[in-house]
């Protein structure tokens, strides 16, 4: 008599932990502060891998979802312009103008459940369960379905912590950042026990907890260190505890992929593109203390948004335009090439500036910036309007970086990954 083995579902899970850098995540593994990741290093293969341009959560965690980039998703930012305006708006999960990979994944039939993927407010209908992440506001627009949420607020769910709070009080960081954690560890036993095809699960607080106390990781004699590696221990035994329910459900690693949306860093300087603009001629306001950028004046060309986006002013996309799309160009190749020689005390601040026609592809490229400054590591480029010196400081340490993001998979892939080809690597499982 011939027995058949009952083939098993194909099944993908992946692990998404915010911000966190591919030399952080070696560097606590060779200490066995997350063992868990060294045995998975030893098992696959951990690569380092770019984030998108601008490097930043709601750019990047779409192009991860989409496998685009923002030429044909849309998204370029945290924020945007309104049509027409200098005027700010708060772009969403609906104004992507591309598909997810979830739904490409329910055209083929398979469920899939997304725990705090970040760029996904307000939730929209998906095959499955979908929890935005941060930026959420109200709970009952951050679900899909709307079933789910007394389950979540019976179990205590938080989507964020209190950015604004924690960054003046680090004790209040510590006990926010335990509170997510559990919370999100709840949701995992909740909906894990469902039948899926694609399972996602991101952690934030790691990139919360890098940008307000970046140099407790750094400094073996900061009062929070300790504390700092005691978090990340957590949330390794959190993702052991993931990867031990994914082996018993598939059999292996196959299927299985780790990753981070951007790498990190400590801050020397914060860099205000606005003034340096200013400073250079290029932009001009009404009066000496603007607050906003709606109040430049017609004889601007150049301006920035956050965090290191340049956009030129052009006659009839802006309302004081006043470039002509002729002299475009060039007026693109001289920012650049003066801004690439911007210094502090000796030091390079910019590592390259992109021309985004030539890094971003898609209907929507028109809609996005000009030029994308990518600095050096340890120079935060910002699009504040209110500061008088390029060069400066304020309370957050940590700033993320473009070229140090992670990908663990149990095979190895490209040696030049970016996060937009995960997705891909991905759908290629259920082919």
């Amino acid at each position: 008599m011939i027995f058949f083995r009952k083939k098993r579902k194909k099944r993908v899970g992946v692990i998404g932990l915010d911000g966190v850098p591919f030399p952080l995540i070696n560097d606590l593994s060779q200490k066995n502060i997350m063992p868990t990741f060294s045995h998975l290093i030893q098992s696959g293969h951990l690569h380092k891998m770019k984030a998108s341009l601008p490097e930043i959560s709601s750019v990047s965690w779409t192009d991860f979802m989409t496998g685009k980039n923002s030429g044909t998703h849309g998204i370029f930012g945290f924020t945007d312009l309104k049509k027409n305006s200098y005027e700010m708006r708060f772009p969403n999960f609906l104004e992507v103008k591309t598909e997810t990979l979830w739904d490409k994944l329910a055209k083929k039939g398979k469920k899939s459940i997304v725990i705090n993927q970040p760029s996904t407010y307000p939730a929209r209908k998906i095959n499955g369960k979908l929890i935005s992440g941060f930026v959420a506001i109200e709970l009952s627009k951050a679900v899909y379905p709307i079933t789910i949420k007394p389950i979540l607020e019976k179990i205590n769910y938080q989507i964020d912590i209190d950015t604004f709070k924690a960054r003046e009080d680090h004790e209040f960081l510590w006990k926010e950042l335990e509170k997510t954690l559990e919370s999100r560890e709840k949701a995992f036993e909740t909906f894990w026990k469902e039948d899926w095809d694609y399972f996602e699960f991101v952690i934030t607080g790691t990139d919360r907890l890098m940008h307000f106390l970046w140099d407790a990781y750094k400094d073996e004699n900061h009062p929070f260190h300790d504390i700092f590696l005691d978090y990340y221990n957590k949330v390794d035994r959190l993702v052991g505890k993931i990867i031990t329910a994914f082996q018993k459900r598939t059999g292996g690693y196959q299927g299985l992929y780790i990753l981070s949306d951007h790498g990190f860093t400590g801050i020397k300087q914060e860099v205000y593109l606005n003034t340096w603009l200013k400073q250079n001629g290029y932009l001009n306001f009404e009066n000496d203390s603007p607050n906003k950028l709606t109040e430049m004046t017609h004889e601007t060309t150049a301006f920035a948004m956050d965090p290191n986006r340049i956009y030129i002013n052009l006659k009839n996309k802006f309302p004081k335009g006043r470039v002509k799309n002729s002299e475009k160009q060039s007026l693109k190749d001289e920012i650049k090439n003066k801004i690439e020689g911007l210094n502090f005390e000796g030091e390079k601040v910019v590592k390259k500036v992109f021309d985004t026609k030539k890094i971003y592809s898609g209907e929507e490229t028109k809609n996005g910036p000009d030029l994308i400054v990518l600095s050096n590591h340890g120079f935060d480029m910002k699009g504040s309007v209110k500061k008088e010196e390029v060069f400066g400081r304020t309370n957050l340490q940590g700033m993320h970086t473009w070229d140090e993001a992670f990908f663990w998979a149990d095979r190895e892939k490209s040696s030049d990954l970016c996060i937009s080809d995960i997705a891909a690597i991905i759908l290629d499982q259920f082919e």
